[in-house]
């Protein structure tokens, strides 16, 4: 079994401001707010969150699985 890695660095789309940020691994985040532009980050078409679009891991459920049902990815 793989080891789940719950860390994930966001980068703004917009700024390109780097966020080092603790995923959830029971829910998927869905918005997340840019500390730096305040532009508000949604998922891709596509992804189930922000992590999945614009982190450097993708959440803890595609980890694991590789799909996630449970948070409507």
């Amino acid at each position: 079994m793989t080891e789940i890695i719950t860390g994930s660095e966001l980068i703004c789309p917009e700024c390109k401001h780097k966020e080092l940020l603790e995923m959830p691994t029971d829910a998927c985040l869905w918005f997340h707010e840019c500390a730096a532009c305040k532009k508000l980050l949604k998922p891709l078409k596509g992804d189930c969150c922000v992590f999945c679009s614009y982190g450097s891991v993708p959440c803890p459920p595609i980890q694991e699985s590789g799909s996630c049902t449970g948070c409507g990815g």
